[in-house]
């Protein structure tokens, strides 16, 4: 059940919300209220698999007790690696098995040793992202951050609930702990979590799912028939498709969190006019880079003792982050090639690339994200190579087979166009100039705010809604590309 979607929209969510809002006067009762939808949302999808993050959600709640306890007596670091080593090897049982499985076969073979043969190991739903929600739980008391939660529902429900489930933001304990049990939700915020909420919306259905047409047929081009200018349509479609998908995907977390009574973090600020790498992970997936950061760069040293070591920890992040977002060789590469250049930005030839002209460091900083997004979106690595010889001009393809007009027409155009437009910070920057001019005019700034985003909330807001209305009863949706991670 994804958030854009007919069930979810106009059955699930209308439900749950009459349903908190008649118990909003019982805190515990909304909470059993929200738990048990999170629970149904996940079973939707996942049916028996629910049971993997419900023993996920009692260890954890009993790993949090037992360590605070050892904490008292001694540094409790046995208790914490026992813990962490749990929700590790749950992670690696379903996620990683038949990757490491694939990966000794191909020593075996060679060998003349027997291949080792199992069936396909389903990968739950949101299992990298309640996992780290997990050991975000424990790494919070294991510091004395937070005290555990001695309420085993409301563990669970940090750890099920349905709005950051299954593609974050990835929520810290300590962020949220007092939220479990007093929170409150207001018409003004509640206003604001609705226009948050179709803002979301808009984005993944009015322009990811719209982008998204083109980048996936022509990801499924053979090799053989890629062209230059095809390959570099693809590739940008998916830039696009992928910052509208998971930005809009967050956008909607947040403003649920809002109608419940819940503050998310932030998990996108405008990634795609970054003038390095470094900055690019300041501002792309916020909740995941400040995670590896907090919970591992730091624990092995950031850039304590010496340039050699900080570079050996950027790359061991980097490929971790990688190896998190899915169980191939290709996410491996992709997140070394980010480590890549966030290790060549520290020296000299990497400064002169991000220090120098404003624009050479945006152009060199959007080539290395959009040739990194190829080994992330291609399905195998000798097709995300031949990809990008074809972006460099070495395509094998004649032209006539497979051409731009397949893929372009004046919907994708012009999508792509307000796209382009949507990764800027352009509109907030329009705004603030005319408030700007009126000062200066001394007409003032009075009432513009408030105009400005009465007409947002009246006018824009509803019709994007209709439109995405629209565009799901004609059955043109697809899941979230985070869902598979």
């Amino acid at each position: 059940m994804v958030f854009s979607s007919a069930s979810f929209l106009f059955y699930f969510l209308p439900i749950v919300l009459v349903l908190y809002y008649a118990s909003v006067r019982f805190v515990h009762v909304r909470n059993w209220v929200l738990l048990a939808a999170s629970l149904f949302f996940y079973t939707w999808g996942e049916g028996e698999y629910v049971i993997v993050m419900l023993l996920s959600i009692v260890a954890n709640y009993l790993f949090g007790i037992w360590v605070y306890r050892s904490h008292e007596r001694n540094n409790a670091r046995f208790q914490m690696a026992v813990a962490i080593a749990f929700n590790l090897l749950l992670l690696i049982i379903f996620k990683y098995t038949n990757f490491i499985v694939a990966n000794l076969n191909l020593l075996l073979e060679p060998a003349g040793l027997p291949l080792i043969t199992i069936g396909q190991v389903h990968l739950p739903i949101g299992i990298s992202f309640f996992t780290f929600h997990c050991i975000s739980y424990l790494m919070d008391i294991y510091r004395r951050q937070t005290p555990p939660q001695m309420s085993l529902p409301c563990t669970a429900l940090y750890i099920s609930l349905f709005p950051q489930l299954v593609a974050g933001p990835i929520i810290r304990y300590k962020d949220i702990a007092s939220q479990l049990t007093h929170r409150f939700v207001d018409m003004e915020r509640f206003s604001k979590g609705i226009n948050r909420f179709i803002i979301g919306l808009g984005k993944k259905v009015l322009i990811a799912n719209v982008v998204g047409l083109p980048a996936d047929k022509i990801f499924a081009i053979p090799a053989e028939h890629l062209t230059t200018p095809v390959a570099w349509l693809g590739i940008v479609c998916y830039t696009l498709q992928i910052y509208f998908d998971f930005s809009g995907y967050s956008d909607m977390a947040i403003g649920l969190g809002h109608m419940f009574g819940f503050k998310f973090m932030e998990n996108f600020n405008y990634p795609y006019i970054s003038r390095s790498i470094q900055e690019f992970w300041r501002r792309w997936h916020i909740s995941l880079s400040t995670w590896f950061r907090d919970y591992l760069y730091i624990p092995l040293g950031g850039n304590r003792g010496g340039e050699a070591r900080m570079y050996r920890n950027l790359v061991t992040i980097f490929f971790l982050c990688g190896l998190w977002h899915g169980a191939s060789w290709n996410f491996v590469i992709w997140g070394l090639f980010h480590g890549f250049f966030s290790v060549l930005e520290r020296f000299p030839l990497g400064k002169r690339l991000t220090q120098g002209s404003p624009l050479v460091a945006h152009v060199y900083t959007m080539l290395v994200v959009m040739v990194a997004w190829v080994f992330f979106r291609a399905e195998t690595l000798p097709y995300a190579l031949a990809y990008i010889k074809a972006m460099a001009g070495f395509g094998l393809g004649s032209g006539v087979v497979w051409h731009l007009g397949l893929f372009l027409n004046p919907k994708v155009v012009i999508v792509t166009c307000l796209g382009l437009v949507g990764v800027t910070p352009i509109i907030p920057w329009l705004v603030q100039w005319r408030e700007r001019v009126l000062v200066t005019r001394r007409l003032g700034p009075i009432g513009l705010d408030d105009g400005v985003e009465c007409a947002v909330s009246l006018v824009v807001l509803p019709a994007v809604f209709i439109l995405c209305a629209m565009s799901l009863a004609s059955g043109t949706h697809n899941p979230f590309i985070y869902f598979q991670f």
